[in-house]
């Protein structure tokens, strides 16, 4: 084999591939919030349905797991923690069995407050400027909203 990179060898380069690029900047994301989270006696995907909670308290199973790309599959073991946890409460809909609502307890609600340091670490680690985050933040959005399309 001789010593040229072909155009196909440059594609197969690790450090070219954009899915390795977002995967281990997710790790290096999910490694800097864990102590962080750590405090609030929360896991990573856990947070991410508080997030979702505190902005809009009372959504249903299926609601939350359109919201953060997840099925209920996954999302029922995170909701009975939380639950265990005392941050929500389950309740089935009477009208319709297979609806559950969730909503916040008071503990839920004042996680909230002691959550809030949370995006200043994060913008201290990343060591951006807010717009460079917001533009940043919104390619990845853009380009998720076309994986998905």
């Amino acid at each position: 084999m001789s010593g040229k990179t072909t155009p196909t060898d440059a594609m197969l380069l690790l450090d070219n591939q954009l899915c390795f690029a977002l995967y281990s900047t997710s790790l290096a994301m999910t490694k800097l919030y864990k102590p962080l989270l750590d405090e609030l006696g929360l896991t990573y995907p856990q947070y991410l349905a508080m997030l979702v909670l505190w902005e809009k308290d009372g959504l249903t199973v299926s609601e939350l797991g359109e919201r953060l790309f997840l099925d209920s599959g996954t999302l029922t073991p995170l909701l009975k923690r939380l639950e265990a946890s005392g941050f929500l409460t389950r309740l089935r809909d009477v009208q319709d069995e297979r609806r559950v609502h969730i909503s916040l307890t008071a503990a839920g609600r004042k996680l909230k407050s002691r959550a809030a340091r949370i995006p200043g670490c994060i913008l201290s680690a990343t060591q951006c400027s807010i717009p460079e985050l917001v533009a940043l933040t919104q390619q990845v959005q853009a380009l998720r909203q076309r994986l998905v399309a």
